[in-house]
């Protein structure tokens, strides 16, 4: 097992050869109620971020807002059943085959269709068939994300002060979430403290015209943390960064852009340079910031929390951020005792899933965020997956629901859903999408409030302007 250094927070304790208050840890993060609903709105709201699919997606204006009755009788009040509601596995050949056979999905499509309330499977067509999922693998990456970690978990990012060294280290806990803003605080956080308690003019001068200026501290980053290769096996991407402990802005050049952007080669080289113009901001002179380790007897300065994984699960599956789902695979690894590479986060993840007794045959979760093609995925997992978050006995998954974009109103599905306005609304699904790889998984609210769980998976298809579309015809065809 990999040793993980965790960082306790002392009450007071010799940094740069001075005494620090505690209090420079304890006021980072959001804590209180309203903050987790603001950290909810903006999940639902963020734009695209992690550049998920290959091909631009298909402009098309939402519908009509449809009445909320439906969707709240779904989300546990009693519902009425219709005589037109699909009640059984008969029902549904007629009303999913035809839409099946659309050239658009490819010649071997596969389908699952279950009701969420009791787990029995409503519908399948080739559903234990192991496919590539392209991006609803973040389905199940968030599944083990959660078990392993709780949904209050938060990744830290935080700086340490060796006793009596002159310098500071900038250290990476995985907060792919990381933006300026947040390390703005933590400059902030470091900059109090090191006046406070740093290396500052001691010759009894007051601080003025005369005073001589406070010596440059050094500052190293350790992003130590991940191991194994960084860079996706894909190759250099602008859908994702490589993968580091340690990054700001998941590695874009350019601040300012969202989505598929120019990355970094090193992220956290990267972070560290922006963090010491921060401090340079706040008055803390350093030198150009050098890669190292925190020193085994560094003690806590400052440190910054990502939101509650619940609220970063809602993120990536919105968006379908592809940073965010490296980073939960590896925290994942680390959290049961894997190396956090790539292959710690392949066994980390299918061990998770193994707890949930899930059926893996022929799986294979070769990264996090589905934008390689080995993974493989089988709809009828996805569909057992969507039933344990729906689960009573499992509320640390239910994020998984939450986070799923809404068809015609937010995230990958925000654009998408016009010819197909009849699921607008009612329809909330994982978009997958990779050249020749179309895939679509989420919950329906069908006739009469009864909440079904899908997922359609489709290879060689010929353009994601005839797959998509097919795809939510498939999802709106449960909900009319």
């Amino acid at each position: 097992m990999p040793k993980v250094r965790t960082w306790q927070l002392a009450t007071g304790a010799a940094v740069v050869g001075l005494t620090l208050a505690a209090g420079a840890v304890a006021a980072a993060g959001p804590w209180d109620s309203g903050q987790r609903k603001a950290e909810r709105a903006r999940a639902a709201s963020h734009g695209p971020t992690g550049g998920a699919h290959h091909e631009p997606p298909i402009p098309k204006p939402p519908a009509p807002v449809p009445s909320a009755a439906p969707v709240l009788t779904a989300l546990g009040g009693p519902r009425t059943v219709t005589a037109k509601e699909p009640t059984a596995a008969g029902d549904l050949p007629e009303l999913l085959g035809p839409l099946l056979g659309d050239p658009g999905l490819g010649t071997a499509p596969a389908a699952c269709v279950v009701d969420l309330a009791t787990g029995e499977r409503l519908y399948g067509k080739r559903a234990e068939t192991p496919m590539v999922p392209a991006s609803t693998v973040k389905i199940a990456t968030a599944a083990a994300a959660l078990t392993a970690l709780g949904p209050d978990h938060r990744i830290p990012t935080t700086v340490v002060a060796a006793p009596g060294a002159g310098e500071i280290t900038l250290v990476g806990g995985g907060d792919a979430t990381l933006d300026r803003a947040r390390l703005g605080e933590l400059a902030e956080l470091t900059a109090r403290a090191l006046r406070e308690h740093g290396p500052t003019p001691k010759d009894g001068k007051q601080a003025g015209n005369d005073a001589k200026p406070a010596p440059k501290i050094r500052l190293e980053y350790d992003a130590s943390l991940y191991q194994g290769p960084a860079l996706h096996p894909i190759g250099p991407n602008d859908n994702i960064a490589p993968v580091s402990a340690l990054m700001v802005g998941q590695g874009r050049l350019d601040e300012r852009t969202t989505g598929a952007a120019t990355r970094s080669a090193d992220p956290a080289g990267e972070a560290a340079r922006v963090f010491g113009q921060l401090l340079a901001e706040r008055g803390i002179r350093t030198g150009a910031p050098v890669p190292g380790r925190a020193a085994a007897a560094a003690v806590p300065l400052a440190q910054v929390l990502s939101e509650p994984l619940s609220s970063v699960v809602e993120r990536m599956l919105t968006t379908s951020d592809n940073d965010i789902a490296e980073a939960l695979a590896r925290q994942t690894a680390l959290a049961t005792g894997e190396k956090a590479s790539f292959t710690g986060a392949e066994r980390a993840v299918t061990k998770q899933l193994r707890r949930l007794q899930l059926p893996l045959a022929g799986t294979r979760f070769a990264d996090g965020s589905g934008l390689g093609r080995r993974d493989k995925v089988s709809a009828v997992l996805l569909t057992t997956l969507l039933a344990r978050a729906s689960d009573a006995a499992h509320p640390e998954l239910r994020p998984i629901l939450t986070g799923l974009p809404v068809a015609g109103f937010s995230g990958t599905l925000e654009n998408r859903w016009s010819d197909a306005s009849a699921g607008t609304g009612l329809v909330r699904a994982k978009t997958g999408t990779l050249t020749g790889v179309n895939a679509l998984a989420g919950t329906v609210v069908a006739p009469g409030g009864r909440l079904l769980g899908f997922a359609f998976l489709a290879a060689g298809t010929p353009s994601p302007y005839d797959a998509q579309p097919a795809l939510d015809r498939l999802a709106a065809a449960l909900a009319s």
